[in-house]
């Protein structure tokens, strides 16, 4: 562990006497997808890292599904852990956590400022302050099997929405394999979804945060063409996936394209080479707005307020940046940099992939920073945004009309209300 624990460094002044006897940092963090990170992360780098600092770090580790309602536990009972690690931007927690801008100005001396996607996730820019500290992004492109797609003149896969519906048929009727978008409430289904309303130049919230998934055409134009995809295209299953759904029907290859984070095709790898073998993923499909998608995965880690120990979450969130070539590869190329330059060779390394076949398979991610927007897009993600996608808004809004139970019209003015009353909540708090 020499090379990790090289970049530990005193950013953050420990009080005098805080050290005398060995120190607690006790860490919550969600379950990656790559398991070899995990045992990584969590009997490697955390262990190694409190020798270096004389601190017994425990590490707990959180599916994903289970984050949201452990944290707000936490809150609530005022006692947790120091460090909370978030698959997403936790802005409904704000209020509950230290500013982070003391840990992005000591990153920032060694690695210059975050990215877009960064700030825009961690930003709260009405009290100026960072609510939480952004270490990765995990891009969701489109995934889709190559030889399903090719047997209907598609080798390369759809590019548009327009080319998924026509296209996804006729992979259906002609082999019998549906799509495979997730839209059961589930982590998959938000990202999905929220990427097609992004695409359709919707979205949940605009730039000032005022509500607007129920206003104007575009959003009943993306409930009409789900539930056309699903008529012509789909399967009984997707209402029913719980978390990681479409990733097994992918792996078994009961579905012919799905978005996902690139730890879909890093398991298939791993368990079946010949499914690998036929997967390719392209950048997001194109809609009327253009190309753009929500990070499959935002870590963003919070030092809560009522931590014991909050010198040495920040400086273990700090010292993650020193160390994160690491982190890359070790997450099997997933969790991208907030901060360029510490994977300075990012672009070589997709295009020279040693797992991929070819090797240059992951190279369509390359511009991935370029079509990927934070999730409250378009503006910060704020409370309102944030609890909308913990309480699955938009994939509820979508799965009542693809079951029939609500009209287009009718369930974008079901979820207006939902988010107007959340959006109503959180002013002036």
């Amino acid at each position: 562990m020499a090379s990790a624990a090289a970049g530990f460094g005193p950013f953050f002044q420990f009080p005098e006497g805080s050290l005398a006897g060995r120190k607690t940092l006790r860490i919550a963090r969600w379950a990656h997808f790559i398991p070899e990170y995990n045992d990584w992360f969590d009997s490697g780098y955390a262990e190694e890292w409190g020798r270096q600092h004389d601190t017994h770090v425990v590490v707990d580790r959180v599916a994903c599904e289970e984050i949201h309602a452990r944290a707000a536990a936490e809150v609530a009972a005022g006692t947790g852990h120091d460090l909370f690690m978030f698959p997403w931007p936790p802005a409904e927690y704000q209020h509950h956590v230290i500013d982070h801008t003391e840990i992005y100005k000591a990153v920032a001396n060694r690695h210059g400022n975050v990215n877009r996607i960064g700030h825009a996730s961690t930003f709260d820019p009405v009290r100026k302050r960072y609510f939480a500290f952004a270490d990765s992004w995990i891009p969701a492109p489109f995934h889709y099997f190559q030889d399903d797609w090719g047997d209907v003149g598609m080798p390369l896969g759809p590019v548009h929405y327009d080319g998924l519906r026509s296209g996804a048929s006729r992979v259906r009727a002609a082999r019998g394999v549906p799509c495979g978008l997730a839209i059961a409430p589930s982590l998959e289904s938000n990202i999905t979804l929220h990427t097609l309303l992004y695409a359709f130049n919707s979205g949940v919230l605009n730039r000032d945060g005022d509500v607007v998934i129920n206003t104007g055409a575009r959003t009943i134009a993306a409930l009409e063409y789900v539930k056309a995809l699903y008529q012509d295209a789909g399967t009984a299953q997707q209402l029913t996936w719980s978390s990681q759904g479409n990733v097994r029907a992918m792996l078994a290859r009961e579905t012919s394209c799905t978005v996902n984070g690139i730890s879909l095709l890093r398991a298939a790898e791993a368990r079946n080479p010949d499914v690998a073998r036929h997967m390719l993923f392209s950048p997001p499909l194109v809609g009327s707005a253009g190309i753009m998608a929500a990070p499959h995965v935002t870590s963003c880690s919070v030092v809560w307020s009522f931590a014991h120990n909050k010198e040495g979450a920040s400086q273990f969130l700090v010292d993650l940046i020193d160390n994160f070539k690491t982190v890359y590869v070790k997450s099997k190329g997933c969790n991208f940099p907030t901060y360029q330059n510490t994977v300075p060779d990012l672009i070589v390394r997709l295009s020279k992939d040693p797992a991929a076949e070819p090797a240059s398979k992951y190279v369509a991610l390359k511009d991935a920073l370029h079509w990927t927007v934070n999730l409250g897009f378009p503006g910060f993600a704020n409370p309102a945004a944030m609890e909308a996608f913990n309480t699955y808004v938009v994939p509820r809004m979508f799965t009542r009309v693809v079951k029939g139970e609500l009209s287009p019209e009718d369930a974008a003015q079901a979820a207006g209300s939902e988010v107007k009353r959340l959006v109503d909540k959180w002013k002036g708090t």
